[in-house]
């Protein structure tokens, strides 16, 4: 309603105009000008003292909120405009706060990521000082080349997860362009196993290819293969010498599916609901010929945030006869 000067003012206005009536009223008038006009100026000081008293406990409750944490009561919340003032109020402090305590858990997110960050990446950092001296007094030409190849692997191990986490990053504060055209499922898979031929080669793991060349689905070709290929690698690094990855496209009514699984230990059940967690690094089934793999653990968290930028999901299961089964699934229709 405004301050108490601002209401005086009001009320001095109010008395003047009822004086200038009163004044201008023929003689038999003047007494009832005069009453009508002091209930009425009683009324308005009742009714603007009594607002002006709502608007000041509103104003106490919202200083509270800012420095005592707080909340706004709707218990005490009447029709009327104030109480129209008090209900926004209410629902704009629950919004703050809300918002103060995700703010509160993505910042104690984020000093756990960067205590990983910092643990993955001094372990290599540290390998690649103790290496150096070894470089350095190495006399044999075949020594200072084997150990100039480790870390030249070191190196590379620390640029892919500075890469990755960018990359994470990048996704998670909505910074990574993605386009959406129509892609066909097959070219992206050839695409994301190329770079794995190799490596499997040398492993021995068989690669397997069963694809619908007809199958497309909406997204960003790019990204999608290399969500693919960290799976794919994941499954290559847990498959014993011998073993097969397949990677399988298929499609129906409802979306484009790209499988990719393998013959390994499988993943444990107590590791199937942190698989896609950050530097999360399960023990798989155990299995005498399977190596552990010297990972980081966010190479299935970057193919997750791929897939989940695209509108796509990414599920991690056992095959019943063995192995993992990682499903990306692109829908055709969104309800």
């Amino acid at each position: 309603m405004g301050s108490a000067s601002t209401l005086l003012r009001q009320c001095a206005v109010m008395v003047a105009l009822m004086a200038v009536l009163a004044w201008a009223a023929p003689s038999e008038a003047k007494p009832w000008v005069a009453g009508t006009g002091a209930v009425l100026l009683a009324v308005f000081l009742a009714v603007s003292l009594y607002r002006h008293r709502q608007i000041r406990r509103l104003a106490e409750e919202i200083d509270e909120v800012l420095h005592s944490g707080r909340t706004v009561d709707f218990s005490n919340c009447r029709e009327g405009d104030v109480a129209v003032l008090a209900n926004e109020l209410s629902k704009m402090v629950s919004r703050l706060s809300r918002t103060r305590d995700q703010l509160s858990r993505e910042r104690n997110a984020l000093a756990d990521s960067l205590a990983d960050v910092s643990h993955q990446i001094r372990t290599p950092l540290t390998a690649i000082t103790l290496m150096l001296p070894v470089v350095e007094r190495a006399d044999d030409a075949r020594e200072r080349k084997r150990a100039v190849r480790e870390l030249e692997s070191m190196i590379e191990r620390v640029s892919w997860l500075v890469t990755t986490l960018l990359k994470i990053a990048k996704v998670d504060a909505g910074a990574m362009h993605v386009e959406q055209r129509e892609v066909r499922a097959a070219e992206v898979a050839r695409r994301a196993v190329a770079p794995l031929a190799t490596a499997m080669d040398l492993r021995d793991v068989n690669l397997v290819l069963e694809l619908d060349e007809a199958a497309t689905f909406q997204g960003d070709a790019p990204w999608t293969a290399e969500a693919v290929e960290n799976i794919a690698k994941n499954c290559m690094e847990h498959t014993p010498p011998g073993g097969t990855v397949t990677v399988a496209v298929s499609e129906d009514a409802l979306a484009t599916t790209i499988a990719v699984s393998d013959t390994g230990p499988g993943i444990a059940p107590e590791d199937l609901p942190h698989i896609f967690e950050r530097f999360y690094r399960g023990g798989a089934v155990e299995e005498a010929n399977v190596a552990q793999p010297a990972g980081f653990g966010i190479g299935l968290s970057l193919a997750q945030a791929l897939v989940s930028a695209q509108d796509g999901t990414l599920r991690a299961s056992n095959n019943p006869a063995g192995g993992a089964r990682f499903e990306i699934a692109f829908p055709k229709l969104v309800v």
